[in-house]
């Protein structure tokens, strides 16, 4: 008896041991036997580089260990990734198959839900595991009635403001404004008012994404402009708040104090036709180093980062934005895989290093902090531009300050969007072009703003709006 009872122990020990010797077992993985993940992304140039740099390093680390191969390509743009994603979820003639993993936005992440082709990742986290993230980016990911975590947070942005500091500070000097007044949208449009005065007519400011302007500003003032439970939207269109949000971007830009020239508002800093705008932290290594005097001189600047403006006596808010990936619904141990690479990118300073060499936030709590994007810089020796390094700090710092706030993804939300983008901006651009037209037959600057600063003009745009965005809304 006591033979067996030995012989036991000993097959027991030798099967702990063999287990060991043949790696990680969890999920039906196996270090011997690999299993392979794909993964889709939109990353180019340098940032590509760096992430298939840190892709290597899984394989060569974790991935060997636990018995996980990424094999990470890149689609083009993110719009280029869409379309690939919806060409082989819709099985169209010559589509690939789906990836493992994709970089997604929650708009089209919740086509693919609706298909049921993405795996709910809330299985393979932990609460503790899950409580590590920024709350607000795990809601996010949160899709369809039952509320799954279908979107991986692994970068993310907000909107910060962005100023020459070169051309800025000898017009505040001379106008008696400083930074102080841009802390709110009255306020900016004041000053912009005075260096329209102060430039000869050059407009100070411009922007990015209208549409956010609209949907945080709206939520600031009291009402969520698209509110979404359980899938089901509903359009809350407050008339009051929109004459604010209108007073306080068409009417100075109809004034030109505002204006957009090009694609983005970097551009237009890059020509010195603005010399402030709010974009997407992300895109912060896009803003000039200098501008172009004429066509054959340019001169060098200093690049200021400040917080994005609210509306006077509100509680701040600010966009929350950035894609993130999402895990193809298959098997247990391709989707448990997945979850481990995702895991993994997302470590503290690993996410970090990847947020400086790409101007995105991190998204786990403890990696807001600017000391510790001092740490990894150093650590690294991270040769990072001023701007980019100033915009992950204000954006840090935002993000604990503010309330971030991204609407619920809902059918039809990228239509409701474009018409938010648009809506506002074409009008001004189109009557800003008209008072330029009487101005240069002569008519006085305030005499030929006068008819397009009307309530008739705010009427018949905000019906105009509440009818496209119903239709929009209802054909879903």
């Amino acid at each position: 008896m006591k033979k067996r009872l030995f012989s036991g122990i000993l097959a027991f020990l030798m099967m702990l041991t063999l287990g060991s010797c043949t790696g990680n077992h969890e999920h039906g993985l196996s270090a011997e036997e690999p299993t392979t993940i794909t993964l889709w992304h939109y990353y180019n140039g340098a940032l590509k580089s760096a992430f298939d740099t840190m892709v290597d390093e899984f394989n060569e680390t974790v991935g060997k260990e636990k018995g996980i191969i990424v094999d990470a390509f890149g689609q083009g743009s993110v719009n280029d990734l869409a379309d690939a994603v919806a060409a082989s979820a819709n099985k169209d003639a010559g589509a690939e198959e789906l990836p493992d993993v994709f970089a997604t936005y929650v708009d089209t992440a919740l086509e693919l839900d609706k298909m049921d082709l993405l795996a709910p990742l809330d299985d393979y986290l932990t609460g503790e595991e899950i409580a590590e993230y920024v709350p607000s980016y795990i809601e996010e990911g949160r899709l369809g009635a039952d509320g799954k975590l279908k979107v991986f947070p692994v970068a993310k942005s907000t909107e910060l403001l962005m100023i020459n500091k070169t051309a800025f500070e000898p017009f505040a000097a001379a106008a008696g404004v400083s930074t102080d007044d841009l802390s709110t949208w009255e306020g900016l449009a004041e000053v912009a008012e005075k260096y329209y005065d102060y430039s000869g007519g050059k407009a100070f400011f411009g922007r990015d994404a209208y549409a956010n302007y609209m949907i945080i500003g709206s939520l600031q003032l009291g009402t969520e402009l698209f509110k979404v439970d359980k899938g089901e939207v509903t359009l809350q269109l407050d008339k009051d708040i929109m004459r604010r949000l209108w007073d306080n971007l068409y009417v100075p830009y109809v004034n030109g104090y505002f204006s957009k020239y090009g694609r983005f508002a970097t551009d237009d800093a890059k020509t010195g036709d603005i010399i402030a705008l709010v974009g997407s932290s992300s895109g912060a290594s896009y803003f000039p180093t200098e501008v172009s005097v004429n066509d054959q001189e340019s001169e060098a600047i200093e690049c200021m980062v400040l917080p994005v403006p609210n509306f006077e006596g509100t509680e701040p808010y600010a966009v929350q934005q950035g894609a993130g990936m999402a895990v193809v619904r298959s098997d247990e141990q391709h989707e448990y895989a997945s979850v481990v690479f995702l895991e993994w990118f997302t470590e503290k300073e690993r996410n970090t290093e990847f947020s400086l060499m790409s101007a995105y936030l991190p998204v786990k709590q403890e990696a807001n902090d600017p000391d510790l994007v001092h740490s990894v810089m150093e650590g690294k020796q991270m040769d990072i531009s001023p701007v980019v390094k100033d915009s992950i700090e204000v954006g840090i710092n935002q993000a604990k300050d503010y309330t971030l706030y991204t609407n619920k993804a809902f059918d039809n939300g990228y239509n409701a969007r474009q018409i938010l983008e648009n809506s506002m901006l074409e009008r001004a651009q189109e009557n800003r072009a008209l008072v330029l037209e009487k101005i240069g037959q002569g008519v006085p600057h305030d005499e030929a703003v006068a008819e397009y600063l009307t309530d008739e003009q705010f009427e018949q745009w905000y019906q105009e709006l509440e009818t496209m965005l119903d239709q929009t809304l209802k054909a879903s």
